[in-house]
């Protein structure tokens, strides 16, 4: 299945290489049916400017989604469980999207502010990415050590 398979059809052909292309793991020490659980519960408000609808929601081992709104393409977040607790693995393949449009990508330019608006873009959305994450591992383990 390609990078940006997706039930929201794309209103041009996605490149083979998404634009934004991120890949991020964080350990969270609480178990992995906790985490999937808060997953499930929290993803719907992680990304105001997305319109993630999932098409496979994988349990305990975390979700798969396709992305609209200010990127086009597929999300992932796939729950590895790693004694004392889980890794959690992000995954963002994507494009930018025209102004105006959820679906239609941008068209690729090869000039060094198409490239640094892009690089801008990416790194906003891991920024945002590691606060939500690291804000989830927090709770959960602040939860977790007040049961012990």
């Amino acid at each position: 299945m390609p990078w940006h398979a997706t039930s929201m059809e794309a209103r041009a052909p996605l490149p083979e290489e998404p634009s934004i292309d991120i890949v991020d793991e964080s350990f969270i020490g609480v178990d992995r049916a906790v985490v999937a659980r808060e997953v499930a519960l929290r993803w719907p408000r992680w990304w105001p400017g997305l319109r993630l609808e999932v098409y496979m929601d994988r349990g305990a081992e975390g979700m798969r989604w396709t992305v609209a709104g200010d990127f086009v393409g597929s999300s992932e977040i796939w729950l590895e469980e790693h004694t004392p607790g889980v890794i959690v693995h992000y995954y963002l393949r994507a494009e930018p999207t025209v102004p105006g449009s959820n679906t239609t990508p941008r068209p690729r330019a090869n000039t060094r502010r198409a490239h640094s608006q892009v690089e801008g873009l990416r790194r906003r959305h891991v920024l945002a990415w590691k606060q939500v994450v690291w804000a989830m591992k927090d709770e959960l383990e602040a939860d977790a050590h007040a049961y012990r």
